[in-house]
Protein backbone atom coordinates (compact mmCIF):
# COMPACT_ATOMS: atom_id res chain seq x y z
CA UNK A 1 0.00 0.00 0.00
CA UNK A 2 1.11 3.16 -1.02
CA UNK A 3 1.84 6.03 1.65
CA UNK A 4 0.25 8.54 -0.02
CA UNK A 5 -3.10 6.41 0.61
CA UNK A 6 -3.09 6.44 4.14
CA UNK A 7 -5.43 8.54 6.13
CA UNK A 8 -3.95 9.42 9.28
CA UNK A 9 -6.87 8.63 11.43
CA UNK A 10 -6.03 5.02 9.91
CA UNK A 11 -2.79 5.21 11.98
CA UNK A 12 -3.68 6.46 14.87
CA UNK A 13 -5.51 4.56 17.87
CA UNK A 14 -7.99 5.68 20.23
CA UNK A 15 -7.83 5.95 24.10
CA UNK A 16 -10.29 2.44 24.70
CA UNK A 17 -8.45 0.59 21.64
CA UNK A 18 -7.55 -2.74 22.23
CA UNK A 19 -3.90 -4.64 21.63
CA UNK A 20 -5.66 -6.30 18.84
CA UNK A 21 -6.26 -3.22 16.90
CA UNK A 22 -3.29 -1.82 17.82
CA UNK A 23 -1.46 -4.69 16.30
CA UNK A 24 -3.88 -4.54 13.02
CA UNK A 25 -2.20 -0.52 12.09
CA UNK A 26 1.47 -1.96 13.10
CA UNK A 27 0.75 -4.86 10.37
CA UNK A 28 -1.13 -3.09 7.91
CA UNK A 29 1.01 0.06 7.97
CA UNK A 30 4.37 -1.60 8.68
CA UNK A 31 5.08 0.87 11.72
CA UNK A 32 6.76 0.12 15.25
CA UNK A 33 5.07 2.19 17.30
CA UNK A 34 1.49 3.47 17.63
CA UNK A 35 0.17 6.89 18.68
CA UNK A 36 -2.65 6.96 20.85
CA UNK A 37 -5.36 10.25 20.99
CA UNK A 38 -8.22 11.17 23.07
CA UNK A 39 -11.48 12.13 21.82
CA UNK A 40 -10.19 15.24 20.25
CA UNK A 41 -7.18 14.04 18.80
CA UNK A 42 -4.96 15.01 21.18
CA UNK A 43 -1.88 12.94 21.83
CA UNK A 44 -1.97 10.72 24.56
CA UNK A 45 0.87 8.72 23.91
CA UNK A 46 2.53 6.11 22.10
CA UNK A 47 3.15 2.19 22.61
CA UNK A 48 5.54 0.54 20.57
CA UNK A 49 5.41 -3.21 18.96
CA UNK A 50 7.87 -4.90 21.44
CA UNK A 51 6.17 -3.83 24.65
CA UNK A 52 2.97 -4.72 22.98
CA UNK A 53 4.38 -8.56 22.25
CA UNK A 54 6.14 -8.68 25.70
CA UNK A 55 3.44 -8.51 27.31
CA UNK A 56 1.34 -10.83 24.94
CA UNK A 57 4.21 -13.32 25.92
CA UNK A 58 3.80 -12.56 29.64
CA UNK A 59 0.05 -13.18 29.22
CA UNK A 60 -2.16 -10.54 28.05
CA UNK A 61 -5.10 -11.42 26.04
CA UNK A 62 -5.58 -9.52 22.62
CA UNK A 63 -8.57 -7.80 23.40
CA UNK A 64 -7.36 -6.70 26.44
CA UNK A 65 -7.32 -2.53 26.46
CA UNK A 66 -3.75 -1.15 25.19
CA UNK A 67 -3.85 1.42 27.84
CA UNK A 68 -1.50 -0.06 30.55
CA UNK A 69 0.85 0.20 27.64
CA UNK A 70 0.90 3.46 26.42
CA UNK A 71 4.17 5.52 27.39
CA UNK A 72 5.37 8.64 26.00
CA UNK A 73 6.42 8.77 22.73
CA UNK A 74 10.04 9.28 21.82
CA UNK A 75 10.19 12.53 19.86
CA UNK A 76 7.84 14.81 18.41
CA UNK A 77 7.46 17.06 15.64
CA UNK A 78 6.18 20.70 14.99
CA UNK A 79 3.75 21.65 12.22
CA UNK A 80 6.11 23.07 9.25
CA UNK A 81 9.39 21.71 11.47
CA UNK A 82 11.89 21.04 8.49
CA UNK A 83 11.90 16.95 7.39
CA UNK A 84 15.52 16.72 7.41
CA UNK A 85 15.85 17.57 10.89
CA UNK A 86 12.93 15.09 11.87
CA UNK A 87 14.52 12.41 10.01
CA UNK A 88 18.13 12.79 11.63
CA UNK A 89 16.03 12.51 14.97
CA UNK A 90 14.40 9.86 14.32
CA UNK A 91 17.69 7.73 12.99
CA UNK A 92 19.73 9.15 15.77
CA UNK A 93 17.07 7.70 18.71
CA UNK A 94 16.22 4.33 16.17
CA UNK A 95 12.68 5.02 15.43
CA UNK A 96 10.69 4.72 12.42
CA UNK A 97 7.92 7.35 13.23
CA UNK A 98 7.28 10.48 14.80
CA UNK A 99 4.05 12.15 15.39
CA UNK A 100 3.46 16.06 14.41
CA UNK A 101 1.64 17.99 17.23
CA UNK A 102 0.30 21.27 16.76
CA UNK A 103 -0.11 24.18 19.43
CA UNK A 104 -3.21 22.43 20.62
CA UNK A 105 -1.77 19.13 21.28
CA UNK A 106 -3.96 17.53 18.21
CA UNK A 107 -1.61 14.76 16.18
CA UNK A 108 -1.61 16.24 12.89
CA UNK A 109 0.52 14.20 10.51
CA UNK A 110 3.21 11.64 11.46
CA UNK A 111 6.68 11.44 9.74
CA UNK A 112 7.51 8.28 8.81
CA UNK A 113 10.46 7.37 6.96
CA UNK A 114 9.34 7.91 3.32
CA UNK A 115 6.56 10.04 3.73
CA UNK A 116 4.99 12.25 6.14
CA UNK A 117 1.12 11.17 6.60
CA UNK A 118 -1.62 13.22 6.94
CA UNK A 119 0.46 15.95 5.09
CA UNK A 120 -2.40 16.89 2.09
CA UNK A 121 -0.45 16.60 -1.03
CA UNK A 122 -0.34 19.21 -3.50
CA UNK A 123 -0.62 19.65 -7.04
CA UNK A 124 2.04 22.02 -7.55
CA UNK A 125 5.41 20.59 -9.48
CA UNK A 126 8.41 21.89 -8.28
CA UNK A 127 11.57 22.17 -10.02
CA UNK A 128 15.11 22.58 -8.11
CA UNK A 129 17.90 23.59 -10.41
CA UNK A 130 21.06 21.39 -9.72
CA UNK A 131 23.46 21.36 -12.56
CA UNK A 132 25.38 24.29 -11.64
CA UNK A 133 29.45 23.80 -11.91
CA UNK A 134 30.48 25.19 -8.92
CA UNK A 135 33.53 26.66 -9.83
CA UNK A 136 33.92 29.19 -7.07
CA UNK A 137 33.80 25.64 -4.54
CA UNK A 138 36.60 24.55 -6.11
CA UNK A 139 38.37 21.85 -5.27
CA UNK A 140 35.23 20.82 -2.97
CA UNK A 141 33.46 20.59 -6.30
CA UNK A 142 35.52 18.61 -8.46
CA UNK A 143 34.43 15.90 -7.90
CA UNK A 144 31.04 16.57 -6.41
CA UNK A 145 28.16 18.47 -7.94
CA UNK A 146 27.55 21.72 -5.74
CA UNK A 147 23.96 20.79 -4.49
CA UNK A 148 25.21 17.15 -3.42
CA UNK A 149 27.85 19.03 -0.62
CA UNK A 150 26.76 17.95 2.33
CA UNK A 151 25.46 20.04 5.34
CA UNK A 152 25.06 18.72 9.15
CA UNK A 153 24.99 15.01 7.28
CA UNK A 154 23.35 15.36 4.39
CA UNK A 155 23.59 16.44 0.65
CA UNK A 156 22.16 19.97 0.22
CA UNK A 157 19.99 18.49 -2.34
CA UNK A 158 18.81 16.04 -0.15
CA UNK A 159 17.71 18.45 1.94
CA UNK A 160 15.72 20.60 -0.39
CA UNK A 161 13.84 17.25 -1.76
CA UNK A 162 12.38 16.24 1.96
CA UNK A 163 11.47 19.56 2.63
CA UNK A 164 9.92 19.53 -0.46
CA UNK A 165 8.29 16.38 0.31
CA UNK A 166 7.34 17.51 4.00
CA UNK A 167 5.49 20.67 2.60
CA UNK A 168 3.27 18.16 0.25
CA UNK A 169 5.05 18.29 -2.76
CA UNK A 170 4.87 14.81 -4.80
CA UNK A 171 6.50 15.25 -8.15
CA UNK A 172 10.18 16.95 -8.56
CA UNK A 173 11.87 17.73 -11.12
CA UNK A 174 15.89 17.77 -11.20
CA UNK A 175 17.71 19.98 -13.51
CA UNK A 176 21.07 18.34 -13.89
CA UNK A 177 24.49 19.03 -15.95
CA UNK A 178 27.86 18.79 -14.25
CA UNK A 179 28.30 15.09 -12.76
CA UNK A 180 24.23 14.99 -13.04
CA UNK A 181 24.87 10.66 -13.08
CA UNK A 182 25.68 11.53 -9.38
CA UNK A 183 22.44 12.86 -8.61
CA UNK A 184 20.31 10.32 -10.73
CA UNK A 185 22.25 7.31 -8.92
CA UNK A 186 21.50 8.99 -5.52
CA UNK A 187 17.94 9.92 -5.88
CA UNK A 188 16.71 7.49 -8.60
CA UNK A 189 13.16 7.81 -8.68
CA UNK A 190 12.04 9.35 -5.55
CA UNK A 191 10.15 6.69 -4.11
CA UNK A 192 12.47 6.78 -1.13
CA UNK A 193 11.82 9.82 -0.22
CA UNK A 194 7.44 9.94 -0.95
CA UNK A 195 7.74 11.31 -4.19
CA UNK A 196 8.03 11.22 -7.55
CA UNK A 197 11.55 12.23 -9.41
CA UNK A 198 11.92 12.80 -13.17
CA UNK A 199 15.58 14.50 -14.77
CA UNK A 200 15.53 17.81 -16.90
CA UNK A 201 18.94 16.43 -18.19
CA UNK A 202 20.93 19.63 -19.64
CA UNK A 203 23.78 19.03 -22.78
CA UNK A 204 27.11 19.00 -21.10
CA UNK A 205 28.62 21.78 -23.85
CA UNK A 206 25.42 23.76 -23.29
CA UNK A 207 24.18 25.02 -19.51
CA UNK A 208 21.07 26.40 -19.96
CA UNK A 209 21.10 28.92 -16.89
CA UNK A 210 19.18 29.46 -13.81
CA UNK A 211 15.83 29.52 -16.03
CA UNK A 212 15.78 27.59 -19.52
CA UNK A 213 15.80 24.25 -18.28
CA UNK A 214 12.21 24.83 -18.03
CA UNK A 215 11.82 24.57 -21.65
CA UNK A 216 12.52 20.49 -20.88
CA UNK A 217 9.82 20.25 -19.53
CA UNK A 218 7.49 20.26 -23.01
CA UNK A 219 10.56 18.44 -24.42
CA UNK A 220 9.79 15.83 -22.25
CA UNK A 221 5.52 15.83 -22.72
CA UNK A 222 5.36 17.34 -19.21
CA UNK A 223 2.87 20.34 -18.73
CA UNK A 224 1.81 21.43 -15.38
CA UNK A 225 -1.70 22.61 -14.76
CA UNK A 226 -0.91 24.19 -11.18
CA UNK A 227 1.89 26.84 -10.10
CA UNK A 228 5.35 25.64 -10.35
CA UNK A 229 7.98 26.36 -7.58
CA UNK A 230 11.23 26.80 -8.93
CA UNK A 231 14.39 27.14 -6.96
CA UNK A 232 18.36 26.91 -6.72
CA UNK A 233 19.69 23.69 -5.53
CA UNK A 234 22.29 25.56 -3.32
CA UNK A 235 19.96 26.43 -0.93
CA UNK A 236 19.78 25.73 2.77
CA UNK A 237 16.49 26.86 3.74
CA UNK A 238 12.99 25.82 5.72
CA UNK A 239 11.26 28.39 4.20
CA UNK A 240 7.25 28.03 4.03
CA UNK A 241 6.32 26.32 0.70
CA UNK A 242 2.68 26.85 1.58
CA UNK A 243 2.46 30.90 2.53
CA UNK A 244 4.67 31.03 -0.22
CA UNK A 245 2.10 29.37 -2.87
CA UNK A 246 -0.93 30.90 -0.66
CA UNK A 247 1.12 34.45 -1.83
CA UNK A 248 0.71 33.88 -4.61
CA UNK A 249 -2.68 33.57 -4.94
CA UNK A 250 -3.31 35.78 -3.33
CA UNK A 251 -1.18 38.46 -5.57
CA UNK A 252 -2.99 37.07 -8.60
CA UNK A 253 -0.04 37.41 -10.66
CA UNK A 254 1.66 35.62 -13.12
CA UNK A 255 5.03 35.20 -11.11
CA UNK A 256 6.05 35.59 -7.21
CA UNK A 257 9.66 36.26 -6.22
CA UNK A 258 10.86 34.87 -3.16
CA UNK A 259 12.87 37.90 -1.05
CA UNK A 260 15.62 37.65 1.89
CA UNK A 261 17.39 40.87 3.68
CA UNK A 262 20.91 40.70 2.49
CA UNK A 263 22.89 42.93 5.34
CA UNK A 264 26.13 44.99 4.94
CA UNK A 265 28.03 46.88 7.71
CA UNK A 266 30.54 49.31 6.38
CA UNK A 267 33.43 48.90 8.65
CA UNK A 268 34.13 52.69 8.91
CA UNK A 269 32.84 56.15 10.49
CA UNK A 270 30.61 57.12 7.44
CA UNK A 271 31.11 61.16 7.27
CA UNK A 272 27.68 63.15 6.45
CA UNK A 273 28.79 66.75 4.98
CA UNK A 274 27.24 69.53 3.12
CA UNK A 275 29.29 72.31 1.83
CA UNK A 276 32.26 71.32 2.84
CA UNK A 277 31.33 71.42 7.01
CA UNK A 278 31.08 67.55 8.44
CA UNK A 279 27.40 67.59 9.69
CA UNK A 280 27.58 63.99 11.46
CA UNK A 281 29.69 61.07 12.14
CA UNK A 282 27.88 57.49 11.54
CA UNK A 283 30.01 54.95 13.32
CA UNK A 284 30.08 51.67 11.16
CA UNK A 285 26.41 52.34 9.83
CA UNK A 286 23.91 48.58 8.47
CA UNK A 287 22.59 48.54 5.67
CA UNK A 288 19.96 46.04 4.11
CA UNK A 289 18.09 45.36 0.88
CA UNK A 290 15.66 42.99 -0.49
CA UNK A 291 17.49 40.56 -2.37
CA UNK A 292 16.38 37.40 -4.78
CA UNK A 293 16.07 34.36 -2.79
CA UNK A 294 16.45 32.30 -5.67
CA UNK A 295 13.24 30.70 -5.09
CA UNK A 296 9.67 31.54 -7.41
CA UNK A 297 6.28 30.49 -8.66
CA UNK A 298 5.72 30.55 -11.60
CA UNK A 299 2.05 30.86 -13.68
CA UNK A 300 1.84 27.21 -15.86
CA UNK A 301 1.55 29.96 -18.87
CA UNK A 302 4.99 31.52 -18.25
CA UNK A 303 6.80 28.27 -19.27
CA UNK A 304 5.97 28.55 -22.72
CA UNK A 305 7.68 31.76 -22.87
CA UNK A 306 11.24 30.68 -22.00
CA UNK A 307 13.25 29.53 -25.11
CA UNK A 308 14.22 26.07 -26.17
CA UNK A 309 18.17 24.58 -25.97
CA UNK A 310 19.57 27.87 -24.92
CA UNK A 311 20.93 29.86 -21.89
CA UNK A 312 18.20 31.38 -20.15
CA UNK A 313 18.75 33.21 -16.68
CA UNK A 314 15.09 33.48 -15.45
CA UNK A 315 15.53 36.99 -13.90
CA UNK A 316 14.69 37.49 -17.76
CA UNK A 317 11.55 35.91 -17.77
CA UNK A 318 10.52 38.35 -15.08
CA UNK A 319 11.82 41.77 -16.62
CA UNK A 320 9.39 39.95 -19.91
CA UNK A 321 6.57 40.19 -17.51
CA UNK A 322 6.81 43.88 -15.94
CA UNK A 323 7.75 44.95 -20.21
CA UNK A 324 4.15 43.02 -20.47
CA UNK A 325 2.58 44.67 -17.48
CA UNK A 326 1.62 41.60 -15.67
CA UNK A 327 2.08 41.59 -12.09
CA UNK A 328 5.36 39.89 -10.32
CA UNK A 329 4.55 39.69 -6.37
CA UNK A 330 7.66 39.80 -3.88
CA UNK A 331 7.23 37.34 -1.14
CA UNK A 332 9.29 38.59 1.73
CA UNK A 333 10.72 34.86 3.10
CA UNK A 334 11.27 35.30 6.84
CA UNK A 335 12.27 31.65 7.74
CA UNK A 336 16.18 30.32 7.76
CA UNK A 337 17.78 30.86 4.65
CA UNK A 338 21.19 30.05 2.98
CA UNK A 339 23.25 30.51 -0.32
CA UNK A 340 25.98 28.27 -0.42
CA UNK A 341 27.72 29.72 -3.49
CA UNK A 342 30.94 30.82 -1.57
CA UNK A 343 33.15 29.03 0.47
CA UNK A 344 32.72 31.17 3.43
CA UNK A 345 28.91 30.60 2.70
CA UNK A 346 29.55 26.93 2.82
CA UNK A 347 31.08 26.89 6.13
CA UNK A 348 28.71 28.99 7.83
CA UNK A 349 25.90 26.78 6.94
CA UNK A 350 27.87 23.96 8.50
CA UNK A 351 28.37 25.99 11.28
CA UNK A 352 32.14 26.38 10.72
CA UNK A 353 32.56 29.98 11.19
Amino acid sequence: MSRQTVRLDDMLAEHGASIRECLTIIDTHDVGTVFVVDDTGRLSGAVREREIRRALVTGAQPDDPVANLVGSPSATARPGEGRAEVLDVMRALGVGEVPIVDGDGRVVGVHVETDVVGAEPLTNWAVVMAGGRGTRLAPLTDSVPKPMLPVAGRPILERIVLHLVGAGIRRVFLSVNYLGDIVEEYFGDGSAYGCTIDYLRERADRPLGTGGALGLLDEIGERPAAPVLLMNGDLVTGFSVADLLAAHEAHGGVATLAATEYEHQVPFGVLESDDGRLRRIVEKPRHSWSVNAGIYVLSPALLARVPRDEPYPVTRLFEDCLARGEGVGVWPLRDSWQDIGRPAELAQARGQA
